[in-house]
């Protein structure tokens, strides 16, 4: 039997030597002395020929102990250890990883005849093993308890077991007291004794660390249910100089720390357990995420100097062309316009809140971002502020578009300098510009990648009659419009385009906000009809697309339709005849019990006749071929 452990391995890992994968048996087990933090427990193990009680079972590892899958003389191998010297010469082997190989039911007893390691300098391990106590803390501390220890604790080289104890459970020696005392009516700050660990050198074979972060991001409490249980979960975001982590508490923890937790705020944060990250629901720029635990701390910290508010990578609006599809990317822009809040029914028959927004930044582009639930609920487009979105999916749903994510952090007025800079911009003149939205089209300059397409093809090959929006572009000419009824009155708020209602006493009406204004302003939706070699098609333009068709904006059409029609007519001539490219969207909808098909024009680019030229040579050769 004893030829199944690994012979020499005790000797070879207490001395620090490397061994791989040793298996090892398990001869005694005892919780050692922690008045504070996680359970340790301490082993002693045999490999046959010599027993070391010098291992540490790693805090991550205390199921198995709890659970009482470890027992003596069960085989055990350890995948991976550590090996950590104390100040006093004591060698210390913690067991970062292991798997049980046989249940101390079917070894029959201890294998070979160990006898107790000795080492030069130290008792031996059963005289070691039966000086460790026992004695365990009545219950865990609060979590608004500091993790951080006083100053003279954290000079101590070696990792303490909790309150002046170390990993062996021993308690100081009478020689050096004040070093090794534990702390005691110490109501003060941990701010000016801790040293905290920079986020990305955290990583889970440290067993003792507190860093010093801010809370970007926060989530709303959520429940789940798998073939395992249900419960409830909420994560956070935390951000220092050095990266950024994303932090989970779930059921019992929920309660201790989700009022305790706000966004924007500095803390202290101790005894988390860490695992490499779920890439699926995690976007942060760490391989690593945290779980909070019953012994998890959490504190308060007044001095944030130092501490960044966002770590933000953000993309221009004209550069996500470039990106990859469902790329993560973080985005920056102004709302220049909203959609009101709408129902949709996810894959799984879930109602969810959906909203709309154009973002567009100085780079004179534009792009359709989506929000989800109560995000979506709660956005307030009023005063066209400035929004930041870190941690979103691209999407190449109707050209470019950005869908925010459960996981996304959504900032409105950020105070951060790309912020302040978008605002003097649009303030200045990004507001008066006609931002190419890349939502619903493709750029010109994409060539082949562009989904090009005849107006006959509409009808040959039935566009829009499947279950999802379908786009298009193509070269046409504007043969007719009609301008009788292409302007409104509409609502003069700056996130508002619904149609007012004229009191006939000098106030205008607005049903979606529901107040009365002493003035409107003009709204275009512009019925044209457009037409190329094989067909022609009446199609639906917006305001936007509409302006840049008739290449005035509405309240100058409005002021011309008031004081001169010869002017407000001869626009709609000139219009007239002209070519441009057409990036479009078709689809069925129904209205009053009537189907039919909607085309509606995205955007409007003039013709590169190089670029033009090129593809209508390119369908030549290969027509020829």
């Amino acid at each position: 039997m004893s030829g199944e452990l690994t012979q020499g391995a005790v000797e070879t890992l207490c001395r620090n030597s490397g061994v791989d994968n040793p298996v090892l048996q398990l001869l005694r087990i005892r919780e050692v002395c922690n008045n504070s933090g996680p359970k340790r427990y301490r082993l002693m193990m045999s490999d046959g020929q010599k027993s070391g009680s010098s291992f540490i079972l790693a805090t991550q590892l205390n199921r198995l102990a709890e659970e009482n899958l470890l027992k003596p003389n069960c085989v055990c191998k350890l995948k991976m250890t550590k090996t950590t010297t104390l100040p006093d010469g004591r060698v210390v082997v913690i067991v970062l990883d292991m798997d049980i190989l046989q249940r101390a039911e079917e070894t029959g007893g201890v294998i070979g005849n160990p006898i107790p390691l000795k080492i030069e300098g130290q008792m031996s391990s059963s005289q070691e093993f039966a000086s460790t106590s026992t004695s365990v803390p009545a219950s865990p501390p609060s979590a608004a308890v500091p993790g951080p220890s006083s100053e003279n604790n954290s000079k101590r080289p070696s990792p303490l077991g909790g309150n002046g104890t170390d990993l062996m459970g021993n308690s100081p020696t009478k020689a050096s007291p004040s070093k090794f005392s534990p702390l005691k009516g110490n109501n003060t700050s941990p701010g000016s004794s801790t040293k905290s660990v920079p986020i990305v050198h955290l990583n889970p074979y440290q067993s003792k660390w507190t860093i010093k972060a801010r809370v970007t991001g926060k989530s709303n409490i959520r429940t789940w249910s798998n073939s395992r249980g249900e419960g409830r979960v909420f994560s956070f975001e935390v951000v220092d100089e050095s990266g950024e982590i994303r932090i989970a508490a779930f059921n019992n923890e929920v309660d201790k720390f989700f009022p305790l937790v706000e966004q924007g705020k500095v803390y202290y944060i101790s005894k988390g357990n860490l695992k490499v990250a779920n890439k699926q629901y995690c976007t942060l720029k760490n391989d690593y995420e945290m779980t909070l635990h019953a012994y998890s701390s959490i504190v308060p910290c007044d001095d944030s100097v130092g501490v960044p508010t966002v770590q933000c990578d953000f993309v221009p609006i004209a550069e996500l062309e470039k990106k990859n599809v469902d790329t993560i990317i973080d985005v920056i822009g102004v709302c220049k316009s909203a959609e009101d809040v709408s129902l949709v029914v996810t894959r799984t028959c879930k109602e969810m809140s959906k909203r709309a927004l154009n973002l567009v930044d100085s780079t004179g582009k534009g792009v359709e971002v989506t929000l989800w639930g109560e995000e979506a609920e709660k956005f307030d487009s009023s005063g066209q502020p400035v929004v930041a979105i870190k941690g979103a999916r691209l999407s190449d749903f109707g050209g470019r578009s950005v869908s925010v994510l459960f996981s996304s952090t959504v900032m409105v007025n950020p105070d951060i300098p790309e912020a302040f800079r978008l605002r003097d911009w649009f303030d200045q003149k990004g507001h008066a510009l006609n931002s190419q939205s890349l939502s619903g089209t493709k750029s010109v300059r994409d060539g082949d990648r562009m989904n090009w397409k005849s107006l006959s093809d509409i009808k040959n090959e039935h566009l829009g009659h499947r279950e999802k929006a379908e786009f298009f572009n193509c070269v046409a000419t504007l043969l007719h419009s009609r301008k009788d009824s292409c302007l409104y009155q509409a609502c003069p708020s700056a996130d508002c385009k619904k149609k007012v209602t004229d009191q006939q006493n000098g106030l205008y009406y607005c049903n979606k906000c529901n107040k009365d204004f002493p003035n409107f302003k003009y709204g275009l939706i512009l019925h044209a009809n457009l037409a190329d070699f094989g067909d022609n098609q009446w199609v639906t333009c917006f305001q936007e697309t509409a302006e840049v068709l008739l290449g005035h904006s509405a309240e100058t059409l409005g002021r011309l339709q008031e004081t001169d029609e010869a002017a407000f007519d001869e626009v709609f001539q000139k219009a007239n005849f002209t070519t441009h490219i057409f990036s479009n969207k078709v689809k069925l909808e129904t209205y009053n019990d009537e189907t039919r098909l909607r085309v509606t024009v995205m955007d409007v680019q003039p013709v590169d006749h190089r670029e033009y030229s090129r593809r209508l040579l390119d369908n030549i050769h290969k027509l020829a071929q």
